[in-house]
């Protein structure tokens, strides 16, 4: 990988960036540039655009629009479209603009294997996104666009009069971390649906997608459009193409990076252990969801057992998951009887990868764990055992030196299991 040319600055230029992944990706596809993060106010704009010392940069919320009249001059694409995500310093200091935005969408589409070509699509959103994404579909051959925003004529006060939409793209920002409890739309409303797009990366899977999900439907989350625009903007940047396998083992790496690595299993099943140790394999952090849910509450388990009964431990439990869930590139070890509640699996599913660790019951750990000390195990485990199923991605036995288990683990989930 070449090292960033210091004497090219370039970054991303938006409002609220801390939890950006461009500096990683651009890194990553060994552009021949530094690459920085510049969170500007909008008062401060117009100064640091004139005075900013920089190369190139990628422009994002809430300046895609906003940038254009400082740009002399737009691509064809660009002022077709009148959003502007990529800019280039030129050597009379004047600012060219550019749309790396619509190739990112296109390889989204691509990598989703969903035929958008002759169908009716809905355009949640009408900003800078909704314009770039409108042009793409365009020229996929997308036979109706309708936009859907707050004000105008389709608005989503009157969805019903699109119940024939085979196709949803969300480019608002609904369903972003840290507000990932919330979808744009209803998809139960839409039955004719054959693909559903959602933008936003983080979560990697929003409420939109599993709604998706649960419905059968095929649907893409936008990390393929992040890094997509990010290797259009690198060759930009630098002056020369960029091999696609790069972006391809780009994409893998930041899926991989991003992802939580969630346990789940009887008590006493060794989902504290090994998550520890492949916290370690891995250098991410740890959670025990029961101890994080001590220290949320200021109560020991075994106390709020005794105060609350198990009704009230299981309420505590879905906050302190709602909150790790919400976390990227962590390892959670969750306690045994998450799954009892269904609300707990989007929370959990949304940024990670689910591990359903089985362990002979002869074997299971009972100290300290108040649902196992005065019950039938075989009676739990076999009212638990399809919920484990349902939530897991994975199903792993717990039959091995726990170092052993864990380095099995993380192969399978760098496979792409």
């Amino acid at each position: 990988m070449e090292k960033g040319d210091v004497t090219k600055r370039c970054g991303l230029l938006g409002q609220k960036l801390k939890h950006s992944y461009s500096p990683f990706i651009h890194e990553a596809l060994g552009g021949s540039y530094s690459y920085e993060l510049f969170e500007i106010e909008p008062d401060n704009l117009a100064p640091f655009l004139e005075q900013g010392n920089f190369h190139g940069l990628n422009i994002t919320i809430p300046y895609k629009t906003a940038i254009i009249p400082f740009c002399s001059e737009l691509s064809p694409i660009a002022h077709t479209i009148g959003s502007v995500n990529t800019i280039l310093r030129r050597p009379d200091s004047s600012l060219y603009g550019d749309n790396t935005d619509v190739i990112g969408f296109l390889t989204m589409v691509k990598r989703s294997n969903i035929d958008v070509s002759g169908k009716k699509a809905l355009v949640l959103g009408s900003g800078g996104s909704s314009l770039t994404v409108c042009y793409g579909l365009k020229e996929l051959g997308v036979d109706e666009i309708v936009v859907i925003s707050r004000h105008g004529e389709h608005t989503y006060e009157n969805l019903k009069t699109h119940q024939d939409a085979q196709i949803i793209i969300n480019t608002t920002p609904v369903g972003m971390y840290p507000n990932v409890n919330t979808a744009p739309v209803n998809l139960g409303n839409f039955p004719y649906l054959e693909g559903v797009f959602d933008l936003i990366y983080n979560p990697a899977r929003t409420r939109l997608l599993i709604n998706a999900k649960n419905l059968g439907i095929p649907h893409i989350g936008g990390l393929s459009m992040l890094v997509g625009q990010a290797k259009a903007s690198a060759e930009i940047f630098c002056t020369k193409p960029i091999d696609n396998t790069k972006e391809a083992a780009v994409l893998t790496s930041l899926q991989t990076q991003m992802k939580n690595i969630i346990l789940i299993g009887m008590p006493g099943s060794g989902k504290t252990t090994i998550g520890q140790i492949l916290a370690e394999i891995t250098k991410r952090p740890f959670y025990d969801a029961d101890t994080a849910l001590e220290i949320d509450s200021t109560m020991k388990i075994l106390d709020i057992f005794k105060s609350e009964g198990e009704k009230g431990f299981r309420v505590r439990e879905t906050k302190t998951l709602e909150k790790l869930g919400k976390e990227s590139g962590i390892v959670i070890a969750t306690g045994g009887g998450c799954v009892t509640r269904e609300e707990n699996y989007p929370h959990l599913h949304q940024n990670g990868i689910i591990i359903f660790l089985e362990r002979n019951l002869s074997l299971l750990e009972r100290e300290g764990r108040p649902l196992s000390q005065n019950v039938d195990l075989s009676e739990m485990y076999a009212d638990r055992y399809p919920k484990y199923r349902h939530f897991a991605d994975l199903t792993v036995k717990n039959d091995d030196l726990p170092y052993i288990v864990a380095k099995n683990i993380w192969e399978m989930i760098k496979k792409g299991h």
